[in-house]
């Protein structure tokens, strides 16, 4: 049983190692892989120092620096009506609005906010340019015709783009508009007003570049990703809020709740009288006139005096202070006392106080319920059971007030190819995200910084790496037994020698017990039969002892043999 529980015991302290040590390979390998493709960087050498080295430090390899992803534009690939990556570095094919907003001050009318064609400020691709709004608190417009308009008909409609709020942001959103197809779209003169089919995109957003996708399918199904993952999809009849169709039913505008209107649901019994027992004056609390002054109260002695050490300060001015008086302190003379200066009754609650009178509520009879206007047939109501089929939009633009700048805007797409979508997708916002991943710190680094910011994370780092641990050496480590020392080493010492048993003996006794085991079921069994050869038996017992007698004696005679003082002494004659 001892071997089976140290063998468990063994196995366990392995599998507890081999976690640990797992766990740590996995820490070194999050901090260490940056896995980057060959076909999107190479390694970049360092320059080689220039004089004073040895041959040795001059001849070694120089170390490699981060990895780094070389910027590629994405080319579209398929059919498409819109691809724009802004990478020839001009607004070619943009129109920024020349137009006024109506209905608002002169000054702020006019769409005069700044927009460039640059990198962005933290890039982490060289070469890779987008759209951006450059002012602070100005009407933004600018806007580019697509390749050929989009007709909602048997093929679904896939919008895409990718935003960037360098600077964070504080009120404004990061929209665009799908312009519905009109002979009057003028590009100068888009305004808020300009009519456009779909507005899609997000209001807020933090300092990452982010993927935002809209697909919209001809059984009027819909799906709304960030980052090429679905964060919304539903019906456009079923889940838009407002809903695509308007209600059949409105609330009258013209209907008005009557004067004598009662929504009341309780109201004060007007029958009810007010008791005449009933004392509205009656105090809440009165004195207890059962009290007694308690014995030793001080009457004399005040509950507080002017400290005796204080002393006036040398700068006090009468004339511009007053007259100096020293702070208050509590009477050191009631410390012992149950009280000082004059003693008043306790107050309790009066059991006559009623307070106010009220009449009791009742159900109103009057009550008409809370009232609500009359519902009429809506004269703007319609039925569309296919909201996917839209106006036709020709052009796709950025209409924005924001009091956040350097808002960046890159690789536009429409389509209406699914597989399209994601393959410039990944030549766009993938190679973003497989730069920006390569420029991150290592997992340890980020751990460290998190917990930096947020410094109960150390308390998860230490019950998550150092607990294990420390249950392994205390598992591992502690509750084995000391092993009995062999003959050779008693023989190196004088140190007395336990009583030991090798293990022949051990198995000597275990048979002798088995066997007296064996006897007395026998010896039981016998004695409901009738009594015979009792007197062999009884000599049988006999000569047991004798027997167990003369294995005691042998042992205790061995044990004096072997014994290292024994064997001395025998050399010695």
């Amino acid at each position: 049983m001892r071997a089976a529980t140290m063998k468990l015991k063994a196995q366990l302290c392995v599998l507890l190692l081999a976690l640990g040590l797992c766990v740590t390979l996995h820490v070194r390998a999050q901090e260490d892989d940056v896995d980057v493709e060959d076909d999107l960087g190479n390694l970049e050498d360092e320059e080689l120092l220039d004089g004073g080295m040895e041959e040795e430090e001059k001849s070694a390899p120089a170390p490699a620096s981060a990895p780094t992803v070389t910027y590629k534009a994405p080319e579209p690939k398929g059919e498409h009506f819109f691809a724009e990556s802004f990478d020839k570095g001009t607004l070619d094919g943009w129109v920024v609005s020349k137009a006024k907003k109506e209905d608002i001050d002169e000054e702020i009318a006019k769409y005069d906010g700044k927009w460039e064609v640059e990198e962005l400020k933290d890039t982490k691709l060289p070469g890779d340019k987008g759209l951006v709004l450059k002012s602070r608190a100005k009407h933004h417009a600018i806007s580019a015709l697509l390749l050929r308009p989009f007709t909602f008909d048997t093929k679904p409609l896939i919008v895409q783009y990718e935003v960037n709020f360098q600077t964070g942001i504080d009120c404004g959103g990061a929209y665009v508009k799908l312009l519905s197809q009109s002979p009057d779209l003028d590009l100068d003169e888009f305004v808020d007003k300009t009519p456009y089919t779909i507005m899609f995109g997000p209001d807020k957003c933090d300092k990452k570049t982010h993927l935002y996708t809209l697909v919209l399918n001809p059984d009027n199904s819909f799906e709304i990703l960030i980052d090429q993952t679905v964060v919304n999809s539903g019906n456009l009849l079923t889940d838009m809020t407002p809903p695509v169709n308007p209600p059949a039913e409105i609330e009258d505008p013209d209907d008005h709740k009557p004067e004598d209107w009662d929504e009341r649901p309780k109201i004060q019994d007007p029958d009810a009288v007010k008791p005449e027992d009933w004392d509205e004056d009656a105090p809440a609390k009165i004195s207890d006139e059962d009290a007694v002054k308690p014995d030793g109260w001080l009457d004399d002695e005040p509950e507080y005096i002017g400290d005796p050490d204080a002393i006036k300060p040398e700068d006090w001015d009468e004339d511009m202070d007053g007259e100096w008086e020293a702070p208050q302190v509590p009477n050191p003379a009631c410390e012992s006392a149950p009280g000082c200066g004059k003693w008043e009754r306790p107050t309790i609650d009066n059991p006559n106080y009623k307070g106010k009178w009220k009449a009791p509520m009742i159900d109103n009879p009057n009550y008409q319920g809370v009232w609500k206007p009359r519902k009429i047939p809506n004269p703007d109501f319609f039925e569309d059971l296919h909201p996917f089929r839209m106006t036709p939009f020709s052009a796709v633009g950025l209409e924005l007030w924001s009091m956040s700048s350097d808002i960046f805007f890159d690789n536009f797409f429409i389509t209406y190819d699914r597989n399209t979508a994601e393959r410039w997708a990944e030549e766009g916002w993938g190679l973003k995200k497989a730069a920006e991943g390569a420029a991150e710190p290592g997992l340890m680094n980020q751990m460290i910084s998190a917990a930096e910011e947020r410094p109960w994370l150390w308390v998860v780092y230490v019950l998550t790496v150092a607990l294990p641990l420390v249950l392994v050496i205390v598992f591992c480590c502690t509750g084995k037994k000391k092993s009995a020392p062999s003959a050779a080493e008693y023989k190196k010492t004088d140190e007395p020698q336990p009583d030991v048993k090798d293990d022949a003996e051990e198995e000597k006794e275990e048979e002798e017990e088995e066997e007296k085991a064996e006897e007395s079921e026998e010896k039981d069994n016998a004695e409901d039969s009738p009594a015979e050869g009792d007197a062999e038996e009884e000599a049988e017992v006999e000569k047991q002892e004798e027997e167990e007698d003369k294995s005691d004696e042998k042992q205790e005679d061995e044990v004096l043999r072997r014994s290292p003082r024994s064997k001395a002494k025998a050399r010695k004659d």
